[in-house]
């Protein structure tokens, strides 16, 4: 863990950057940036002794910075612009161009490092283990300008890593989940469960992936910022352990008697299975199970649906 520091959070009110921001703070002098929009988050991380600066990539000056510091040692990047309205132009403009504004503004930093996707990598079979040398094609049916803003802003980080010399990892994240936030994907499908909606699934076999609990998330961000390097290191961020999110779901339904209404189809929420042995050699092993964390999750956010073992 690192002491001592100046840490830059940027959408450190997010699944992945609050809980760093938080851990963080606890030896290091930590900021965030973001927009704030849930009631009394600001204040809750000033509560954690983290410095709060309203941050907005859509901004006419595309993403002032203004009364920031620049003498941070240390960034991570999480803030982005989904562009749920399906704007590519807008979604690859906006996020690159503020990114490319942020280096410049730390470009004396230790080490800079960008949370990216793995929803960029071109599809393959449902069960292949993508590495960081597999094709991208920035197509996502789900959502298709979240990972063309991204592979734009990969493109804008490549670039200001080797104009600046600033050392940069990216980190193209798999499914990040655990009590913190709205609890990652598979959250998201419990909340389906319980309204009784129908759970589209693959029409043969099932989406793999890998998933990262927060609690590795929080342990390998310090070994992601030590591989920072000119050029960019780049590495898949996912966890250990293959899943497949009907797995996932029915084991769900095990743990909560709530029932799963899988329906099979063309069209799905797409994920990926990561080979993790990069990320491996970069940060060591993850050190939580996927059983073990989608039970913590659903017991720290559904705690009256999670059934107890029975005692012996």
């Amino acid at each position: 863990m690192l002491k001592g520091k100046k840490i830059l959070v940027t959408g450190g009110t997010g699944q992945v950057a609050r809980p760093v921001a938080e851990a963080l703070a606890e030896h290091n002098e930590v900021w965030c940036l973001g927009r704030f929009g849930a009631p009394g988050v600001r204040q809750e991380l000033n509560e954690r002794s983290i410095v709060t600066r309203p941050w907005d990539m859509t901004d006419s000056s595309g993403g002032s910075l203004e009364g920031v510091p620049q003498d941070f040692t240390h960034v991570i990047h999480s803030a982005v612009l989904r562009g749920d309205d399906g704007d590519c132009n807008a979604a690859a403009e906006i996020n690159a161009a503020a990114t490319g504004r942020l280096m410049t503004h730390c470009r004396t930093a230790e080490s800079f490092l960008f949370v990216s996707t793995g929803a960029l990598y071109a599809r393959r079979t449902l069960d292949h283990a993508y590495t960081e040398s597999d094709r991208v094609d920035a197509v996502a049916d789900w959502l298709p300008a979240y990972p063309v803003g991204k592979l734009a802003t990969e493109g804008a980080v490549r670039a200001f890593a080797r104009v600046l010399g600033l050392p940069t990892t990216i980190a193209r994240l798999n499914i990040a989940y655990g009590p913190g936030g709205y609890g990652g994907v598979p959250m998201l499908y419990f909340r389906r469960m319980l309204a009784g909606e129908e759970i589209p699934v693959p029409l043969d076999g099932q989406n793999w992936c890998s998933p990262l609990h927060t609690d590795d998330i929080v342990a390998q961000v310090p070994h992601l910022w030590r591989a920072a390097a000119v050029p960019a290191t780049l590495v898949n961020w996912g966890g250990d352990e293959a899943v497949g999110m009907t797995d996932c779901v029915r084991y769900m339904a095990e743990l909560t008697g709530v029932p799963a209404k899988l329906v099979p189809s063309p069209v799905t929420r797409e994920t990926y299975r990561f080979d993790p042995t990069l990320r491996r050699s970069l940060t060591g092993p993850c050190t939580v199970s996927w059983r073990d964390g989608v039970r913590r999750t659903l017991e720290a956010h559904f705690p009256e649906h999670v059934r107890r073992p029975a005692h012996v």
